[in-house]
């Protein structure tokens, strides 16, 4: 099956994020699970929170390619320490990254509306303890609330 992705394609996604209790919304084009590589769009609008984690499988990078909108993407130390954060935007000078497996990172929404294009290897495993960062609240915790506003501090100009 052909899928098209289409300007209505990721504002129907984005419409999806915004009702969604986790503010974001994932739509796959792999198969299942199960699959060898991994490709989505990922909408996720702001205030979602991206736990910080790492993928300690070494085929596990993440490639991101942003279609639409701005994200703010933040690269910590193993202690939680921010030591990279920069700015994603649909036609800006950065596009898109890859994120190499064991690096800890987070991605925040810094407008509505925002959609991004992922590929990583598969199959789909749920984040190990040891993959979620133990610095960083839980999703879920009510600390997620003051991370989240330290995280969107840094992309404040």
């Amino acid at each position: 099956m052909i899928n098209l992705i289409r300007n209505d394609t990721l504002a129907e996604l984005s419409q999806a994020a915004k009702t969604s209790p986790r503010l974001r919304k994932n739509l796959n084009f792999h198969t299942g699970n199960e699959a060898h590589c991994h490709r989505l769009l990922n909408a996720l609008e702001p205030g979602t929170y991206v736990q910080p984690h790492c993928h300690q499988d070494l085929e596990k990078d993440e490639t991101m390619i942003v279609l639409k909108g701005r994200f703010g993407v933040i690269i910590f130390d193993q202690h939680g320490e921010v030591i990279q954060h920069f700015i994603m935007a649909a036609n800006d000078d950065n596009l898109g990254v890859t994120i190499p497996a064991g690096v800890f990172h987070s991605m925040l929404a810094l407008e509505s509306g925002s959609v991004f294009f992922e590929s990583k290897a598969g199959p789909y495993a749920a984040l190990t303890n040891a993959e979620k960062a133990h610095w960083a609240p839980n999703e879920g915790d009510p600390a997620c609330v003051a991370y989240l506003e330290k995280l969107n501090a840094l992309f404040i100009r």
